[in-house]
């Protein structure tokens, strides 16, 4: 999935650590776009990806135009932001209590 992201061109992707820290998931993925065309890209490469490898589907919430789209795969959660929305929600900031894995610039 990260490397989805990467080849599309996703920026500050973050995977961050969450065990023991919340009941629903293992790990956050956390990746920014820089337009509503290009979140909808960075969706699609993932939800792509993850097909192909572990043939998972799932729903996704929110859409571009909203600066926050996000797809639970149960172990993961994938969100993809704009810029100003990611800075608003800080997840890293929120979930600091989670180990960085990877932080791609």
């Amino acid at each position: 999935m990260v490397t989805a992201l990467e080849e599309k061109k996703g920026e500050e992707i973050i995977l961050l650590d969450l065990k023991g820290v919340v009941p629903f998931t293992d790990f956050f993925v956390i990746c920014t776009g820089t337009s509503n065309r290009m979140l909808n890209a960075l969706m699609e490469a993932a939800l792509d990806k993850v097909r192909e490898t572990h043939k998972l589907k799932t729903r996704v919430e929110g859409e571009a135009i909203d600066g926050w789209m996000l797809a639970d795969f149960g172990d993961v959660v994938l969100h993809i932001f704009s810029l100003a929305q990611r800075d608003y929600y800080a997840l890293e900031d929120l979930w600091s209590e989670g180990k960085v894995l990877l932080h791609v610039q």
